[in-house]
């Protein structure tokens, strides 16, 4: 069975399909993040009816707690979480990144304190490809060493090298037939460095590629002009993943370069603040203009709530802390990161990505742009 198809091109944007152990996912696609085997506040099956295909977890977080036993009595993550379509796990690159106080990184592989108990473990890059191995999922990250941002080239040069020998381990260390495991490029701004990385990606047999080092504080005409040059330089017949990314306005260029994987905790940790995303722009629901609008949020979404109560239901539901806020806003906000990933695939089908593209955006910056002016 062939990994990845592409079903439609329109400059270097393409439409495909991605066929994994446990279903295939439609692409370009953002997955929601499941870190700790949940998606916050919603039901997998609720996921199911949005028409979420793939998901994202994270196997650091999953080896600390509950612990892989645990999973593995259960019968994999799948079992475990209740969802039977793709899983994608992240390997532990970016906590290593995140929690640097708490780990010291090493050419065998990082030694850290546990966040949670204390305790001392150590992840090698073999460690992080039989963890993944173990938990079932049906693409697995190989363990990267992420830079930061800013950094000194020297201190970039260095990870990337560390990043391309410990991709060779984790090649060597796989055993599952079943799962796919993708590389990740590194070489933070740096032109050269990502263009010697992604050669020498390339030249291993790995069916995916992801570009990480992304979303930690650069400009977004930095982070768009890094992934545009990467994914150039990747395999053009396998799917290139961008971490971390998940804001429309920088989706649409990198899908413009060629980019058909995504994740991000934008729409569930949004969502849980009340910052809920339509097509005209992001609304603050908390907002007093929402406490007397008796129609939807957005007409024509199909979510839970906007489907069946008035936007003033959802603000009288933040403002008074009640649970099942933030529950419904989550969901319109993956339902509307799906119906606007549905729209690119379309679009690219038609060929008229670029148009589609500029109007999204014109509509999307509007109301900031008149809030703007009426101030």
């Amino acid at each position: 069975m062939e990994l990845f198809t592409i079903t439609a091109r329109d400059g270097d944007a393409r439409a495909a399909v991605l066929r994994l152990a446990h279903g295939s996912a439609a692409t370009p696609v953002l997955m929601p993040v499941a870190s700790q085997g949940t998606v916050k506040g919603v039901l997998a099956e609720q996921l199911a009816a949005l028409g979420v295909e793939m998901i994202l977890a994270n196997s650091f977080h999953l080896l600390v707690r509950p612990g892989l036993d645990v999973i593995e009595q259960a019968g994999g993550l799948h079992r475990f979480m209740g969802w039977d379509r793709p899983i994608l796990t992240d390997s532990g690159g970016f906590q290593i990144f995140s929690l640097a106080k708490l780990c010291k990184v090493g050419e065998e592989g990082v030694r850290f304190q546990s966040h949670v108990d204390g305790a001392v473990r150590f992840l090698s890059p073999e460690d992080a490809v039989r963890c993944q191995e173990r938990l079932g999922s049906d693409i697995a990250m190989v363990l990267d060493e992420f830079p930061g941002y800013p950094c000194e080239k020297d201190a970039a040069e260095r990870a990337t090298a560390r990043t391309l020998r410990w991709a060779e381990r984790c090649l060597a260390a796989r055993s599952r037939e079943d799962q796919a495991l993708f590389a990740i490029l590194q070489g933070s701004v740096w032109p050269d460095l990502r263009a010697s990385c992604a050669e020498r990606l390339a030249a291993m047999p790995f069916p995916g590629y992801a570009i990480g080092g992304l979303s930690v504080g650069e400009d977004r005409p930095t982070r768009t002009a890094v992934v545009k040059a990467s994914a150039a330089a990747l395999p053009e017949d396998r799917p290139r993943y961008a971490m971390g990314v998940g804001e429309p306005e920088d989706i649409l260029p990198m899908v413009a370069s060629g980019v058909d994987l995504f994740d991000c905790v934008i729409p569930t940790r949004c969502g849980r603040n009340g910052r809920l995303y339509t097509f005209a722009g992001t609304a603050n629901i908390r907002n007093s203009r929402f406490r007397l609008q008796m129609t939807a949020l957005e007409e024509g979404c199909p979510c839970p709530c906007c489907a069946r109560t008035p936007a003033a239901y959802l603000h009288h539901l933040y403002n008074r802390d009640e649970m099942l806020g933030p529950i419904l806003g989550t969901l319109h906000n993956l339902c509307f990161f799906q119906r606007f990933f549905a729209r690119i695939r379309e679009a690219i089908a038609a060929r008229r990505f670029a148009a589609f593209a500029g109007e999204f955006l014109e509509g999307f910056a509007r109301p900031a742009a008149e809030e703007e002016a009426g101030a």
